[in-house]
């Protein structure tokens, strides 16, 4: 048996999220059959950071084991022959058996994209949030949301249904840029609750538009008012961009952000 990481890409427009389903198409399942033809016996796949149904991944991260005489570096080729288009390896290598996509993570990059633009745009659609009933405030959304840096308990920004044992977790950094009518949320953490960004995103929207004042977002969730946190910003646009490790183990792309940049300079 060896292990196998994947450096991957996916549409999340029309998948039920990453993980399994009973009764709704995931990206695991799809990897996962994939590797079966490849292996003919069950593959397990485990990958950095969970996405829910309708959310995109720009450089999620994915390792296996598998025992099978195909060299590391050449199942992305493989796999990209048996995936559908919405699912595309960039890259595959061999690790340690001790390297685990999730557990070896130092911190994860999710990226939600806002078109706060008067008219829609086509090509952006399925890939940001037209939000363009008010002129949003980014000044105001960032200096509300830099108080959440560092380790905090986020119970307010957490969905029911998480089997997490609690809701702390560290925020490295947030970021929040205007480029036009583009609005980019970048949230670096350790790790994520359920549903935490598009909650986050949600409220922070709130403030951008008056609705709420900083005082209010920061009360809601540094003293736990879940039941005040109920706006949540649509899934098709939340990314997550990379996982971020130690020790790189990708080395044919060497930008650790896999966002499309055509959706931003589209708009400079």
């Amino acid at each position: 048996m060896k292990r196998v990481a994947l450096l991957v890409q996916y549409d999340g427009s029309n998948y039920s999220g990453w993980q399994r389903q009973k009764n709704a198409i995931s990206v695991q399942e799809i990897l996962e059959k994939a590797l079966f033809k490849i292996s003919d016996h069950a593959v397990k796949t485990f990958a950095a950071g969970r996405t829910d149904a309708g959310v995109h991944a720009s450089g999620q991260v994915v390792h296996f084991d598998i025992d099978c005489v195909i060299p590391g570096n050449s199942y992305s080729d493989v796999l990209n022959s048996l995936l559908p288009p919405t699912i595309r390896i960039l890259e595959s290598v061999a690790v340690k058996d001790n390297w685990h996509a999730c557990y070896s993570a130092i911190y994860r990059h999710y990226r939600y994209v806002i078109n706060n633009g008067k008219f829609p745009n086509l090509f952006i659609n399925n890939w940001s949030w037209h939000r363009y009933q008010k002129v949003l405030d980014e000044v105001l959304m960032s200096n509300a949301s830099k108080i959440m840096e560092g380790e905090h308990d986020f119970f307010a920004f957490q969905k029911s249904g998480s089997s997490r044992r609690n809701s702390i977790t560290k925020i490295k950094n947030i970021d929040i840029q205007r480029v036009e009518d583009i609005i980019l949320v970048d949230i670096k953490a350790t790790g994520f609750l359920y549903g935490m960004v598009r909650l986050i995103v949600g409220q922070l929207v709130l403030v951008g538009e008056k609705k709420i004042s900083p005082e209010t977002f920061t009360d809601r969730w540094l003293n736990k008012k879940k039941n005040e946190v109920k706006e949540s910003a649509p899934a098709k646009g939340l990314c997550f961009v990379n996982a971020v490790y130690e020790e790189n183990v990708f080395k044919k792309i060497k930008n650790n952000d896999f966002f499309p940049v055509f959706l931003i300079k589209g708009f400079s």
